[in-house]
């Protein structure tokens, strides 16, 4: 089925499955420019829902809204040590500011254009903030600052792909500004919280939280906080993260503030982020080899309506479609409006009906002059294929119930999928075994002895990588001393190891 539909199946090749499934449900297509993507309107829309729905949730925690320049000045980089070896080789660098004609039909840099100082394409945008940061910041008054920014980013990807991995993407960066170290904590913390709750409640994607060792860190950062989820095949990939900066940035920058006591301290910091990584994340969640498949809270279109009907009944049933699609949009459903869609095109039932399950949309609603003459349509749910008929009267009310389901149904598969991928392995043999051949391997919860050469011996000889420590133990017992899986050296508590995205 999935190849009539020019899909890869998942279980034949995982990664041409994805790229197909990309392609196919009109999400994205690679650009011309190397390792970039062009998003489609279908993948834009599913982007400016997560979008709204983070932002709506930033707001509300008393966070706003601005815009930072694109270009940031070399200089600004090499200020913070750890920050520039981090993104040094991702970095895409301006160094002209005109071109002039070769002589041969072609265009160079002009040589009397030269930048003075060349600029970075920003990778992230800490410099450059925390310069506008310390003309902003003299008093405790000014504290804190709670500023997120949408944007697009550059990071020269060695090995590009589709939404996961892309010179350019997109996302949000929060850089806040505070008095005390427990400030900046307590901010790390909330925003891990939101980003948790997004994935779970919107996305129905579970998570673990907790936090980077020193060799995953964010560069620059004192720690970073993460959300982790399992793809279907068994692998982890990072949903977000939270990081408290301490004061490097602050240092860096001399952004220092009085504090009601007049002393001169330098302020606190934090940085955080989520990109339109989480759309990859989403389709290796829960899509099958019919296509994506969408939570009903950030589906493009939630409900699809296709009016079957020969020439003769197009008239009635169309407008029978329209109705009930102004019925539908004059309802909502967790708070909004639906999102529903009317399919007149002339392509054939059969494809219509292939075409909406390769882009996601929960709900098929099939109607025809049959159905109309019994006063009933055919409701059919993307997650499971089931179909019942409906009362026309009764359809709203069955979308309702059926998109709370459906949401619910998603996140309860995805659990369980983690769930039953997470092992306890104590000895190193099984733990070898356990990221053996080509899978994945799932969650191994192991101890470790908390030292950056065990973790690099642990990635060389398995390519797993420590995904994060727990804040809340998966299990209590986690929580116990015990020895390093490796090593059998003394190891505080179990942290989670994976193949990761």
């Amino acid at each position: 089925m999935s190849k009539d539909l020019g899909i890869t199946p998942r279980g034949e090749n995982y990664a041409e499955w994805y790229n197909d499934l990309v392609k196919r449900a009109d999400l994205a297509e690679n650009s011309v420019v190397r390792g970039c993507m062009v998003i489609k309107p279908h993948g834009f829309a599913l982007w400016e829902l997560m979008r709204d729905a983070l932002d709506g949730m930033f707001k509300a925690s008393g966070h706003v809204n601005a815009c930072f320049p694109l270009l940031i000045p070399k200089s600004f980089f090499e200020r913070e040590a750890e920050h520039v070896e981090g993104f040094a080789k991702e970095c895409a660098i301006v160094t002209h500011h005109r071109l002039t004609a070769d002589g041969q039909g072609g265009l160079i840099p002009d040589p009397e254009a030269m930048l003075e100082e060349p600029y970075v394409i920003r990778p992230t945008s800490e410099t450059i903030i925390w310069h506008s940061y310390k003309n902003w910041i003299q008093s405790y008054r000014d504290l804190p600052i709670l500023i997120n920014q949408w944007a697009n980013v550059m990071r020269w990807e060695l090995r590009p792909r589709l939404f996961l991995r892309t010179a350019e993407f997109f996302w949000q960066e929060g850089h806040t500004a505070h008095a005390t170290y427990e400030e900046a904590e307590e901010e790390a913390l909330l925003i891990l919280g939101i980003y948790r709750r997004f994935c779970e409640e919107w996305m129905c994607v579970p998570v673990v939280a907790g936090i980077k060792s020193e060799g995953e860190k964010f560069a620059g950062a004192d720690h970073t906080y993460t959300i982790e989820t399992m793809t279907q095949d068994l692998r982890a990939i990072q949903a977000g993260t939270s990081h408290h900066l301490g004061q490097n940035f602050a240092k860096a920058f001399d952004v220092k503030y009085q504090s009601a006591e007049g002393k001169e301290e330098f302020v606190w910091a934090t940085s955080w982020g989520v990109s339109t990584r989480l759309i990859g994340t989403l389709i290796m969640a829960h899509s099958d080899d019919k296509g994506l498949v969408c939570p009903p809270r950030i589906a493009p279109v939630q409900v699809a309506i296709i009016p079957i009907a020969r020439a003769d009944d197009r008239e009635r049933v169309f407008a029978a479609a329209d109705q009930l699609a102004e019925a539908l949009r004059s309802s909502s459903w967790s708070g909004l409006p639906l999102r529903v869609k009317v399919d007149k095109s002339d392509k054939s039932p059969g494809f219509k009906f292939n075409e909406w399950e390769l882009k996601g949309s929960c709900l098929r609603i099939e109607l025809g002059p049959r159905d109309l003459d019994a006063n009933q349509a055919v409701i059919a749910r993307r997650d499971s294929s089931e179909k019942s008929t409906v009362a026309l009267d009764q359809v709203v009310a069955q979308v309702l119930a059926s998109l709370d389901s459906l949401q619910n149904s998603l996140f309860d598969r995805a659990t369980v999928l983690l769930e039953s991928n997470t092992k306890r392995v104590d000895n190193w043999e099984d733990f070898k075994a356990a990221f053996g051949g080509e899978g994945g391997g799932g969650f191994v919860v192991a101890h470790w002895d908390g030292t950056a050469e065990t973790e690099a011996r642990i990635n060389e000889e398995t390519r797993a990588t420590i995904r994060c420590i727990p804040i809340v133990p998966l299990d209590p017992a986690d929580a116990e001393p015990g020895q390093c899986v490796l090593t059998g050296r003394p190891s505080k508590q179990r942290v989670v190891f994976a193949k990761a995205y």
